[in-house]
């Protein structure tokens, strides 16, 4: 399942639904600073992701809740542009992302340093 994603992903700089890197391969895309067997298990685990009608609706909500935003930028992330998502959260949520150091599956590459971000100034 997580090869089919990457080819159902939007397209970027390597093509319809390879990212960065120009790959599908999801050890490349997704998991390249995930332990193997770690990621072999995600993989087997991966169940189906938004459906097409999730993302043909538009959001049905005039704003955003009033809650307190945080988004979390992955700065080694290989398929979704940090300098993309930057902009984008800073645009759209209207925050400054907090960054940490790690690729786009962070809670399984770096789950205690993404747990102390969290639970850091602005958290819970």
């Amino acid at each position: 399942m997580g090869r089919d994603r990457l080819r159902r992903g939007r397209a970027g700089p390597g093509g319809p639904g390879r990212g960065l890197t120009g790959s599908t391969d999801p050890y490349v895309g997704f998991y390249h600073d995930v332990p193997r067997g770690l990621a072999d298990e995600a993989l087997r685990r991966e169940r189906a992701h938004l459906s097409p009608a999730a993302t043909a609706q538009p959001w049905p909500l005039e704003a955003w809740p009033d809650v307190p935003t945080r988004f979390v930028l992955c700065t080694e992330d290989r398929f979704l542009p940090p300098g993309f998502l930057r902009r984008l959260v800073r645009e759209r949520l209207g925050v400054v992302p907090e960054e940490i150091a790690a690729g786009h599956c962070v809670a399984l590459s770096r789950p205690a340093e993404l747990a102390a971000l969290l639970a850091g100034p602005g958290g819970g």
